[in-house]
């Protein structure tokens, strides 16, 4: 199979490209939606479409992080930053809360979550803070959102959970310890251990690769899915800040984590924030707030330059080719290294992630 075309296939195979769209399309059909904040420092979960149009923003309690789509049904659920306690479930059609997810006693969210395929249940990241350990909390979509039970994440500090396509789900472990007494506290820095763990749909653990040696201060946080069935993950460097390491890797489950090096990812800072890959060409994108830069590779995790964006932020394929970054003023459409920029509405402050619909 060709490189371009197994992301297309795999959706396809699970019947979720024309479902999703269909079932949004009440929603205003957006390409994305994202976390944003006004100046008055209110939240909202904000629907865009590829041309920059805001086609729905409904308020969220409080700052926004990432946010899960339903492959089935308009809602998307909104996810407070760590260490936030709240996931606000939205029926994006109407405007609508659905419900609300509190984390139980001794939790809290780390701003992430994905469904099963089917929509009916959706998996969320979340720190045991006691333990310490992290769990994958279990909620049935298709009763209320009534939390069915939860399961080892494989590691401390479960980030970001990524749906495959052939079933399962991918989990970032950053392997830094918190606590919420401690507010954002790192409290496990010299034996931090950070990993990838990949669990079947039941949440069984049966595969995992773990950085060791010089490379276990290197917290692996957000991932992507490659254009052949890897998972690309973007770091962030938690030791000596004037050491110099790789902050993306490439990995397929199963096999060896293969480091993907950039002449220029200094810019970034040591802070590598989203990530992903664009299904036409492979072509993969970082983001890094902290630097504004976005570095680039190509399908053979060669570099393949950079652009300086002011607090690149989100990042997420384009639905007619090619990625969008959300950073100062917009959004930035970047296809066969031309770099278009999309304005938006000027009173929103985008938050790290932009998900594709």
């Amino acid at each position: 199979m060709k490189r371009r075309h197994f992301l297309a296939g795999a959706c396809a195979s699970l019947g979720l490209g024309s479902i999703t769209s269909q079932a949004w399309a009440a929603a205003g059909a957006p390409d994305f939606i994202t976390a944003a904040n006004r100046a008055d420092l209110s939240s909202w979960l904000v629907g865009l479409t590829r041309h920059g149009d805001v086609v729905f923003d409904i308020p969220i309690p409080s700052r926004g992080h990432a946010a899960a789509v339903n492959p089935r049904a308009p809602e998307a659920v909104a996810f407070a930053r760590r260490p936030g306690r709240f996931a606000i479930i939205i029926d994006c059609a109407a405007g609508q809360e659905v419900a609300r997810l509190q984390s139980p006693k001794g939790r809290h969210f780390y701003g992430h979550g994905a469904f099963s395929s089917d929509g009916k249940t959706l998996f969320t990241t979340e720190n045991n803070f006691d333990a310490p350990a992290g769990v994958l909390g279990i909620w049935d979509a298709s009763d209320g959102y009534r939390r069915l039970g939860e399961v080892p994440s494989g590691g401390i500090g479960p980030h970001e959970i990524l749906r495959l396509p052939d079933g399962g789900f991918a989990v970032a472990n950053g392997g830094i310890q918190t606590h919420p007494e401690m507010a954002r506290a790192k409290l496990n820095l010299p034996t931090m251990q950070t990993n990838l763990t990949y669990l079947s749909d039941n949440g069984t653990i049966h595969d995992q690769t773990e950085l060791t040696g010089v490379m276990h201060q290197n917290s692996i946080r957000h991932i992507a899915l490659d254009d052949i069935g890897n998972v690309v993950a973007a770091l962030q460097w938690q030791g000596p800040p004037t050491k110099q390491v790789p902050l993306v890797l490439r990995n397929t489950p199963g096999g060896q984590a293969a480091f993907l090096p950039h002449p220029d990812q200094a810019r970034l800072k040591n802070y590598a924030g989203s990530v992903a890959v664009c299904p036409q060409t492979g072509d993969i994108a970082v983001t890094g707030p902290k630097g504004s830069t976005v570095i680039y590779f190509d399908a053979d995790g060669q570099p393949h330059g950079w652009a300086h964006h002011s607090t690149a932020s989100g990042v997420a394929p384009a639905p007619d080719g090619g990625l969008t970054i959300t950073c100062d003023g917009g959004m930035v459409h970047r296809a066969n290294g031309v770099e278009t920029p999309i304005p938006v509405s000027p009173d929103l402050a985008w938050d790290n992630h932009l998900i594709a619909v």
